[in-house]
């Protein structure tokens, strides 16, 4: 099923500007995310794509997410009715979003592609930074926060893993890395590997974000923000949370 929450009248077929995948099991941290997307500073035509797989709430969780949508966007909503990811009875190998992030891009009536994990955030700046890097490029990242949510305003700018092409402790084995949320690419000149957003990269099916983003620098110019405009819970990754505290202790 597919529900568009818009204007009336609102031109759909008409490019749009940007557009925003996030693929959703209507957690409970979905509204904070697509609240910073309706809070962007861009003021462009944006297209928001959710999809939902294997759902945790109803449709109205949806609808009571998008009231704070401003009158130049639109939210498209895909509900197959099933999960796309084997984990969870499907088909594709990826554990976190199946092959929605796959199936959302190339749906996507834009040629700028920005994507956000509903447990994420960003900065009001993210989408217009990103638009900026990308030009003459095929896709452009930002930095991230990494956010103790255990400590009041505890956050610190990730040095290690999600810090783009040729950088970080991932360089060795996958050329670098950068998370999801902080990606935007050019659907239309990665259209070829956009099927391995649909494939996790171990026998459980995670971190096929890593392989994603391996053939992306490997095949494709990147461009970078410079800036930390994503939020990265930090409870997600226990790797991180020992940079962290070691960053800490050398700080003190």
């Amino acid at each position: 099923m597919i529900t568009v929450i818009s204007d009336p009248g609102f031109d759909l077929q008409t490019p749009f500007d940007v557009a925003v995948v996030v693929p959703t099991t209507l957690a409970p941290t979905l509204p904070r995310a697509l609240e910073s997307v309706f809070g962007q500073s861009y003021r462009g035509r944006t297209q928001v794509l959710l999809g939902l797989d294997q759902t945790r709430g109803s449709d109205e969780a949806v609808r009571r997410a998008c009231t704070a949508r401003p009158a130049h966007a639109a939210v498209t909503v895909l509900d197959p009715g099933y999960s796309t990811a084997a984990p969870r009875g499907g088909l594709h190998s990826a554990a976190d979003a199946g092959a929605m992030r796959t199936i959302l891009t190339f749906a996507a009536n834009s040629t700028r592609v920005a994507y956000l994990d509903e447990d994420c955030w960003w900065d009001p700046e993210h989408v217009a930074s990103l638009l900026a890097a990308i030009e003459g490029h095929d896709y452009a990242y930002s930095l991230r926060w990494l956010v103790d949510g255990e400590t009041p305003g505890g956050k610190l700018v990730d040095e290690w893993l999600s810090v783009g092409p040729g950088r970080g402790q991932l360089k060795e084995r996958f050329g670098g890395f950068a998370d999801p949320s902080t990606l935007m690419v050019d659907k239309l000149a990665c259209a070829h590997i956009l099927h391995l957003w649909s494939l996790g990269l171990t026998e459980d099916g995670k971190f096929g974000e890593l392989r994603f983003f391996s053939e992306l620098a490997a095949r494709h110019r990147g461009n970078g923000t410079g800036r930390a405009t994503a939020f990265y819970p930090i409870e997600k990754n226990e790797v991180l949370w020992a940079n962290l505290r070691r960053a800490r202790q050398g700080a003190r």
